[in-house]
């Protein structure tokens, strides 16, 4: 059945709510690779409790998925879960998320545009509790098989990497249980954690989560460049372009601009085959306070 853009731009938002305390938190920072060193400070924020903060991309799991799923089954909108690939992700922070929080999630479709022989679903989540707007998720689901209805081909996104070399060039090892501990957050897709779901996907194993990836790269933004704060974290947004699978190592290279952070993700044990592209980590901009 074809999408109905008009029937899914029209539809209603759904809401519901969603909770989390610290515990939610620092699993999904467990399933990223945080605490190695375990006792090195710097990692103690991201998982003991008496020092922890959260990483901006614990949005993408709170709620475990409300928005994507329910944004699947809205009206107009009638495809083969098979055909869709996450294609890319963007949050907006509004303030920095609490470790404890209670708040309403508000989900619909943004946006369809139509790449001719597939279509692009923008699902969007906006979550609030009770003081005030906390952040805006934007999940960018490719459908293969479902363009060519007529509709608005949307916007191309690319940023271009500057020419000079990385100022920062870090490598994190994908642990070989990594998957297994990540889809505990909420993803239990099964291309995840099962060899024989893997091979009819025409993988030889299972693969990596890309928004553990995700994850993954703005840990490493925030311990390398951003001088390990969170809150200086505006909003962070990528192109999921290649897999990764445990056992690898992400290389993460990062350009550093004024208010924002330029992000390239390879696999480094195949000849740097693109893992995240036109990555962006749009930053709060330090101000020098002078004393007269």
């Amino acid at each position: 059945m074809p999408i109905d853009a008009a029937k899914a731009l029209a539809a209603a938002p759904r809401t519901g709510d969603i909770a989390w305390d610290h515990k939610d938190i620092q699993l999904y920072h467990l399933g990223l690779g945080a605490g190695l060193p375990a006792t090195d400070p710097d990692e103690l924020r991201y998982t003991l409790e008496s020092k922890l903060h959260v990483l901006p991309s614990f949005a993408t799991v709170a709620g475990a998925g409300m928005a994507m799923l329910g944004g699947l089954s809205a009206p107009g909108i009638d495809v083969n879960l098979a055909a869709v690939l996450h294609g890319g992700h963007s949050i907006e922070l509004h303030r920095p998320i609490p470790v404890k929080g209670l708040a309403t999630s508000s989900s619909k479709v943004a946006a369809v545009h139509d790449k001719g022989k597939a279509a692009v679903i923008v699902l969007r989540s906006a979550v609030a509790d009770a003081d005030g707007p906390l952040w805006t998720s934007d999940a960018q689901l490719f459908v293969r098989g479902e363009g060519g209805f007529g509709g608005d081909r949307g916007p191309s996104v690319r940023t271009e990497q500057p020419e000079r070399a990385p100022d920062r060039t870090v490598e994190r090892l994908i642990r070989e249980e990594q998957a297994l501990l990540y889809r505990l957050s909420g993803d239990w897709n099964p291309l995840h954690a099962d060899p024989e779901f893997a091979k009819l996907a025409g993988f030889d194993r299972p693969i990596l989560h890309g928004l553990c990836s995700y994850g993954m790269t703005l840990k490493a933004v925030v311990d390398t460049v951003l001088g390990g704060d969170v809150s200086r974290v505006r909003a962070y947004r990528t192109r999921f372009t290649g897999i990764v699978f445990p056992g690898e190592t992400l290389r993460i290279r990062m350009w550093q601009e004024p208010g924002r952070v330029l992000v390239s993700v390879t696999a480094a044990d195949r000849d740097d085959a693109p893992v995240l592209a036109d990555t962006v980590v749009e930053t709060v901009v330090e101000t020098v306070v002078e004393h007269a």
